[in-house]
């Protein structure tokens, strides 16, 4: 599938980016201005830390020889702090590329853009907002050459919050960089998830999950289809045309903090493929219910939704992540600290037994089980059966 880009606009950074950009800062003023050139100059560089992160993750070599980030300076450049993080954050990165070729999956090639999309100047601090969108292309999975009814990419939509500070001489340097979606889960991204739930109550007859391995390759699970009366299609259709332009029909929780847009958006998805409404208190776990006006806690909080699953009996929990097909669902703890902090839905699956799932917060199309196991090797997995 091809991403469309969120600006058309976007400046690619590559080729075109030169060393010492003049951005037209105000050299000397007490309060620095931001012109075009400079915002322009902004989305470059933001453009070259986010084009290396994905270059990292690719098999086509060990990355660029000059980082892109570097051919800045002068009125525009990145503090060497958030150098050393930068380089840091690259280090990890291509630990993730050897894990993932480990599980037999690695990307050929890769594209990143990112539009500019606020910029709001306080004194000599420069608050700029970007999206990023980046598209990846799948060279092998599970051992195989990418082929047939395989995936070609995968892709996905991050937003991120730079901070950039203006010294005497009117010059800004990047000084900080913020993931503003719930999470740290694109791909290119380092792995420091910090999401904290807000703490919830249930009675003591709440179900508990079982914990799934992520051992490779899993003993067979077959799903059957038709068992159910679900139509696991329409589930998998309806989360791969919403995953990047959101359902007007709901609201968007991304941004808005208590963990995202995420079980909101995998229960939208049931909901597409015949799971009914069971009306009522909306904190009640065993009730569940969403639309434009109201929603229960268990259509949008990521542990309430396991509970009215497992209660209802829609769902049972399957052994290992693996075992997931299409229209399954798979949570996660990031800091295995009991509370679950992401909620995805698989949408395809390969003949060699992946499934890849598709995501809110971060907006993410047809990622990998594989690649979520190696970005987050210490996680807890919750792998549901629906």
């Amino acid at each position: 599938m091809t991403i469309v880009t969120a600006a058309a606009a976007s400046v690619v950074a590559g080729a075109a980016l030169l060393p010492n950009w003049s951005a037209g800062a105000a050299v000397g003023a007490d309060q620095p201005t931001v012109d075009p050139a400079t915002k322009a100059t902004f989305q470059r560089l933001a453009d070259a830390v986010f084009t290396e992160r994905t270059d990292a993750l690719l098999d086509s070599g060990k990355g660029r020889r000059t980082p892109l980030s570097s051919r800045f300076s002068g009125d525009v450049s990145m503090s060497s702090t958030l150098s050393d993080d930068e380089k840091t954050a690259l280090s990890q990165l291509r630990n993730r590329k050897s894990r993932l070729q480990e599980l037999g999956e690695s990307y050929s090639a890769g594209n990143t853009k990112v539009s500019l999309d606020r910029t709001v100047v306080r004194g000599r601090h420069a608050t700029v907002q970007v999206t990023e969108t980046t598209t990846l292309t799948y060279k092998k999975v599970g051992g195989e050459k990418v082929s047939g009814n395989e995936p070609k990419t995968t892709g996905f939509q991050a937003h991120h919050k730079l901070t950039f500070t203006a010294d005497s001489n009117g010059n800004w340097q990047l000084s900080n960089i913020r993931e503003t979606d719930a999470g740290y889960l694109a791909v290119n991204q380092p792995a420091k998830p910090s999401i904290k739930a807000a703490p919830t109550t249930a009675d003591d007859n709440m179900p508990e999950a079982t914990r799934s391995a992520t051992t490779w390759p899993a003993p067979a699970k077959p799903k059957n289809f038709s068992a159910t009366g679900y139509d696991y299609k329409a589930m998998a259709a309806y989360a791969e045309k919403y995953w990047s332009n959101y359902n007007p029909a709901y609201p968007n929780f991304n941004g808005q903090g208590g963990g995202g847009d995420c079980t909101n958006f995998v229960s939208q998805s049931l909901k597409a493929g015949g799971w009914k409404h069971v009306p009522g208190y909306v904190y009640d776990y065993t009730k569940w219910f969403g639309n434009a006006d109201i929603q229960s806690d268990s259509f949008v909080g990521v542990n309430e939704f396991s509970w009215f699953a497992l209660n209802s009996k829609r769902a049972t929990s399957l052994a290992n992540v693996y075992q997931l097909d299409v229209g399954d669902v798979l949570q996660m703890d990031f800091d295995r600290d009991g509370s679950k902090d992401h909620t995805m839905i698989v949408t395809y699956r390969s003949p060699q037994g992946v499934p890849y799932v598709t995501y809110h917060s971060t907006n993410t199309f047809r990622r990998s089980v594989a690649s979520i196991v190696a970005s987050y090797p210490n996680s807890a997995y919750y792998a549901y059966r629906t």
